[in-house]
């Protein structure tokens, strides 16, 4: 079994680009899966066996959107083996997905945002380097995954582009503002510190996804900000906020890096959900 999976992860790191990261869950979601069925034979996994797997991860009140993902993990998996002649038939192919909730994502208010981007006031290099940070996510709109992978020969500071490898190690050039362009500025001028990595920890080392997490929050609590934030909030922020303004959505989907329509189309439920706020508070016949 165990071969079976490190060449199914293997065709998907060479042929798709896929992280590390989205590996490592496929590995972890058919090791839960073969742990629960208790053989290694992937030529007994039938239909039957998926649903009592299901079932269990329902008894345990897994939620539905990481239930959907380990009943993909597997039908992949299964996909890979008929191909290569390893099983006869995929057994998860008629397997129901769970039916998941649209949930809408949060975002900041414009005036959030930039009281946000302001917090970080002090002359000391950390805070050079917060409101940097800051300002490139809320700026871009890119992950964060995306932010700390940035080098500084990635960064374009006279033409105010980007240059980030998204998902699927897929590259993009993605523009960023004049003040986010004069934050980053400032903070490699102070920082002394010679390093490819655009953003630093104390040590010298790049910044990890959670670091950054660290520092909004720690932002957050300076300003006494009730409201909870991550930092794909400011990716959220970011998205909402140019559609308010009028950008449209094929742009802002190429601005995001996502590969369909469909993803980008979720903020769009927003402006709406704003516009009919408006127009309740405005309009006298509402």
């Amino acid at each position: 079994m165990n071969s079976y999976i490190n060449a199914f992860l293997n065709k998907l790191s060479v042929e798709k680009n896929y992280s590390e990261h989205t590996l490592l869950n496929y590995r972890l979601d058919l090791e839960e899966f073969f742990k629960f069925f208790g053989s290694d034979d992937v030529k007994t996994v039938d239909y039957p066996a998926l649903r009592r797997f299901l079932a269990e991860l329902r008894s345990k009140e897994r939620k539905p959107r990481s239930v959907a993902r380990k009943l993909s993990s597997l039908r992949s998996f299964f996909k890979y083996l008929q191909r290569e002649g390893v099983v006869d038939k995929n057994p998860a192919a008629l397997v129901q997905t769970p039916k998941l909730d649209k949930s809408l994502p949060h975002f900041l208010t414009e005036q959030d945002a930039v009281r946000l981007m302001e917090a970080p006031a002090d002359d000391k290099v950390a805070d050079f380097r917060d409101r940097a940070i800051f300002e490139t996510l809320y700026s871009s709109g890119i992950r964060v995954s995306e932010l700390v992978g940035l080098s500084v020969h990635d960064v374009d500071l006279i033409s105010n582009v980007i240059k980030v490898f998204g998902k699927g190690k897929k590259e993009r050039m993605v523009p960023i503002g004049d003040k986010a362009c004069e934050a980053i500025q400032a903070y490699l001028d102070t920082r002394g510190m010679k390093s490819e990595a655009v953003f630093l920890n104390r040590s010298g080392g790049r910044l990890t996804a959670r670091s950054v997490r660290n520092i909004i929050n720690k932002h957050i609590v300076r300003q006494a900000m009730t409201q909870k934030v991550h930092p794909h909030m400011l990716r959220h922020s970011f998205a909402t906020h140019m559609l308010d303004h009028g950008a449209d959505l094929r742009s802002v989907q190429e601005l995001l890096g996502h590969v369909n329509l469909s993803t980008t189309q979720i903020y769009t439920h927003l402006t709406t959900d704003r516009l009919k706020t408006v127009y309740a508070k405005a309009h006298p016949r509402a």
